[in-house]
């Protein structure tokens, strides 16, 4: 094969792409990734990871200003923006720079350039003009997604912001409006408001973090007014008119129209999927309120053709990304014993103060489909750990099949729960019942045991409260 011919071309080198063309090439086929702007994607470079730098900083900065409660003084606590802001360039460039090193690692050709379908096992790549036609039998899509602009709203860069204007302020604004609650809306809301700005919240939906449990939203709610946050829910902006220093906000909540002024707007109010100038016309490809539609092993509609990660249907997370990419290629290349992605046995993670995170059903849902329901719970003031951490706030909420012992689901608010979901993730993909965890010895003193007790507590056994 020459060196534009492949096994396998990849477009789009996110956390799907180049974990794709990573295990495709350990699998041994030939492999090339096309990447118009950044190797590692949005999520690396302008998502998950520099969000977690900066709320980092927001977290040492909230510590700074509760020592007095470990015992310890300090004087005259402040932050400086702009070298927060570079930090987390700094951490987003060296991990794009490790993608580079892995995919060279790993002998997978990179060529930098917008990519396109051109024809049956054809990918045209354009860079400053010039076209270089590349040859594969298997094509994978993981062009990804960008922030969703809604009519009447659409971001200017200065006073009204994306999620990337977000993450490079220029300046701290001292009152700022998020629209949308969703993991992006209220991780940004979590970090300014940790800096000290006035910060509003406005949901269309009845509640916050809409795709969690409900108990677990009502918490988080509660405790983010009691940090000074304002929350309004049911509530839809009908307009924004900017000047050169701020904005005017128009919110309708319950039937009445009132308008906010802030410094500063984000948009968070969801995705689309990044479609466009990829060579879907013509194609036999499908598509569903613009995502591609595929099928348990990431293939479109048409042959030779996959999809993978924020491109396709939910929930659009890296990881579940990147594992579809694994998929993919494990079944393009024939390795036994791959087994399609199970969505319930995908964590979700939102990294504000204080964390949330859930995985599988929540209690509703699964009274929904039909399941009788042994619900546990277990709250962090019960925990050594926690308390130890000045840490008391929070809960773990473990969802049962009363008949079967099945784990639904679980969903956890509180200090570090992203690190404890996991343990809750391995259960159910080994399909644990209830049996198995209450006899898996935990570590004391840890924030892990409260898992433990939520499971106890589901059958009446809770040990600690």
């Amino acid at each position: 094969m020459s060196d534009t011919s492949f096994d396998v071309i990849v477009v789009g080198a996110g956390p799907g792409g180049y974990v794709a063309a990573i295990r495709a090439a350990q699998l041994g086929l030939k492999t090339a990734v096309v990447e118009r702007e950044h190797l590692g994607g949005i999520c690396l470079n302008w998502g998950c990871i520099p969000t977690k730098a900066l709320l980092r900083s927001a977290d040492v900065y909230r510590t700074f200003k509760h020592a007095k409660d470990y015992g310890l003084s300090v004087q005259g606590a402040s932050f400086d923006l702009d070298a927060i802001v570079k930090r987390s360039r700094g951490v987003a460039s060296q991990l794009s720079g490790g993608v580079k090193h892995l995919l060279k690692k790993n002998k997978v050709t990179v060529f930098d350039g917008q990519g396109k379908l051109a024809g049956k096992g054809t990918v045209a790549v354009e860079k400053d003009g010039k076209v270089t036609s590349l040859a594969a039998k298997h094509i994978i899509l993981a062009t990804g997604a960008r922030a969703r602009v809604l009519p009447g709203l659409e971001p200017d860069g200065n006073i009204v912001w994306t999620y990337k204007n977000a993450l490079v302020p220029n300046t701290m604004p001292k009152s700022l409006l998020v629209v949308g609650s969703g993991a992006i809306g209220i991780e940004f809301a979590s970090f300014y408001h940790a800096l000290g700005a006035d910060v509003t919240v406005v949901e269309v939906m009845d509640r916050i973090v809409p795709a969690e449990d409900e108990e677990i939203s009502g918490l988080l709610k509660k405790s983010l007014e009691k940090q000074g946050l304002k929350i309004m829910t049911k509530a839809g902006v009908k307009g924004i008119k900017t000047s050169a220093t701020n904005a005017v906000v128009s919110v309708e909540q319950n039937g009445k129209v009132q308008d906010i002024t802030v410094d500063r707007v984000i948009l968070a109010v969801g995705i689309q999927p990044n479609v466009e100038g990829i060579g879907l016309e013509g194609t036999k490809i499908r598509q569903d309120r613009g995502f591609i539609l595929t099928n348990e092993w990431c293939e479109t509609d048409e042959p030779g053709v996959y999809a993978i990660g924020d491109l396709t249907q939910g929930p659009w997370l890296a990881h579940k990304a990147s594992h579809e990419g694994v998929i993919c290629v494990e079944k393009i290349a024939g390795v036994k014993g791959v087994h399609p992605l199970n969505r319930a046995t995908i964590p979700g993670c939102t990294y504000c103060h204080p964390q949330v995170a859930s995985v599988g059903l929540t209690e509703k849902k699964a009274k929904e489909a039909g399941y009788e329901v042994k619900v546990g719970r277990f709250p962090f003031v019960g925990n050594g750990k926690a308390i130890a951490l000045g840490e008391p706030e929070g809960l773990i909420k473990t969802v049962f099949d009363a008949k079967t012992g099945e784990l639904l689901g679980a969903h956890m608010i509180g200090a570090e729960v992203t690190e404890l979901i996991q343990g809750y993730g391995i259960a159910k993909t080994l399909e644990t019942t209830e049996e198995d965890l209450m006899h898996t010895v935990f570590p004391h003193p840890t924030l892990s045991e409260m898992m433990h007790e939520s499971v106890l507590d589901a059958y009446g056994r809770a040990i600690h409260f």
